[in-house]
C-alpha cells in the first residue's frame, strides 16, 4: 500500500507541507477543492501547482477536483498545464460535487446536471490528452478541430482517479477511472464497490484489471486512542456540518498508531493499493498527528522504496 498525504487549507505551507511530506517518504500529497463551502478550500490545481514547485519526486493529487465546476476544455488545460510542471507527476482526481449546491449557484452551473457534464468532460478530456486535433460536439461543450498544445508529459494523460459514494460514481469509474477512490467507506463497501467497478470497466470494453483501488480517509492519530476519535469527530464534523459521532468507527480513521495500522490494512486486505490520509486538525496540531503518523504508522503500511 502507498500512502498520501493531503496537504492542509493553510495555502501559505502548501510548499512547505509537500516538501517535508517528499521528504518524509509519502507516495503523494493531494489537494481537495471547493469553490465555495461551509469553511476555507484551495482551489486544487493552484495548490498543486506550488507544491509541483517545492517537490521533485512525490506525486500530486487533486481530490477531488469537482470537474462539472469547470468548462470541460479549460480542465483539461489545467490538468495538462500541471502535469507539464510537475514533470509528469499528476494524479487527477475527479468528483461531481453537489454537497453545497450554493457553489453551483455562484458557477453558473445547475447542480442537476453535475453527473451528465462530468461524463461529457472526462470524455472530452481522454479525446485531447490521446494527442492531435479534436472535433466534439457534446451537450455542453463544443471543440472544432482543436489540439491541445503542448499535450500532457504522461502518455495518455494524467491518470484519472474517480471519487464519490453512489451508484453512478462506480459506473463512471468503470468507464473512465483508472483509480476508483471512494470515501466514508468501510472496508467491506470498498470490496464490494470495487467487484462493481470492475464489472462496469468490463461492460465498458475495458481491461478491469486496469483500474486499482484506493481510499480517501479523514482521520487523526495520538497516543490516547479516545483523544484521536474525539478530535476527528469534532474536525469533519465541522468541514461538513453535521454530527459524524455515530458514523466514526466505520469511516473515519483513527485511533491510536497501532489502531490506525490495523485499519489501514484492512483497507489493503479490501482491494486499496493507496490510502490518501487527510489529517483533522490546524496549525501546531496538525503538525504533531502529521508528526506521530509519520514516525508510527506511514513505516508499517507502505513499504520502504
Amino acid at each position: 500500500m502507498q500512502v498520501f498525504l493531503t496537504l492542509s487549507f493553510d495555502q501559505t505551507a502548501v510548499a512547505a507541507e509537500a516538501r517535508a511530506a517528499e521528504e518524509a517518504g509519502y507516495a503523494g500529497v493531494a489537494a481537495g477543492e471547493h469553490l465555495f463551502f461551509h469553511g476555507p478550500h484551495p482551489n486544487g490545481f493552484v495548490a498543486l501547482a506550488a507544491a509541483a514547485g517545492a517537490t521533485s519526486r512525490i506525486r500530486l493529487l487533486t481530490s477531488l477536483t469537482v470537474l462539472p465546476l469547470y468548462p470541460a476544455a479549460l480542465a483539461a488545460k489545467l490538468a495538462t498545464t500541471l502535469d507539464q510542471v510537475s514533470g509528469g507527476r499528476f494524479d487527477m482526481g475527479v468528483g461531481v460535487g453537489g454537497e453545497y449546491p450554493p457553489e453551483f449557484v455562484a458557477a453558473g452551473v445547475d447542480v442537476t446536471q453535475r453527473g451528465a457534464r462530468t461524463d461529457e468532460a472526462l470524455e472530452l478530456m481522454r479525446a485531447l490528452w490521446a494527442g492531435g486535433s479534436v472535433d466534439f460536439d457534446g451537450r455542453f461543450t463544443r471543440v472544432p478541430d482543436l489540439a491541445l498544445a503542448p499535450g500532457p508529459v504522461q502518455p495518455g494523460g494524467p491518470p484519472i482517479w474517480l471519487g464519490g459514494r453512489s451508484p453512478a460514481a462506480v459506473t463512471r469509474a468503470g468507464r473512465f477511472g483508472d483509480v476508483w477512490m471512494p470515501y466514508m467507506y468501510t472496508p467491506e463497501q470498498l470490496a464490494s464497490s470495487l467487484a462493481e467497478v470492475w464489472t462496469a470497466a468490463e461492460a465498458a470494453g475495458r481491461d478491469p484489471a486496469s483500474v486499482r483501488g484506493a481510499v480517501f480517509c479523514w482521520g487523526g492519530v495520538d497516543p490516547d486512542a479516545a483523544v484521536a476519535r474525539q478530535e476527528v469527530i469534532e474536525g469533519v464534523s465541522a468541514v461538513y456540518q453535521q454530527d459524524f459521532t455515530r458514523l466514526a468507527d466505520r469511516y473515519l480513521l483513527h485511533g491510536d498508531p497501532d489502531r490506525v495500522v490495523a485499519r489501514a490494512r484492512e483497507y489493503a486486505d479490501a482491494g486499496a493499493d493507496t490510502v490518501i490520509f487527510s489529517p483533522v486538525g490546524a496549525g501546531a496540531r496538525r503538525r504533531e498527528i502529521v508528526d506521530l503518523f509519520t514516525a508510527e504508522v506511514l513505516p508499517k503500511i507502505q513499504p520502504p522504496t
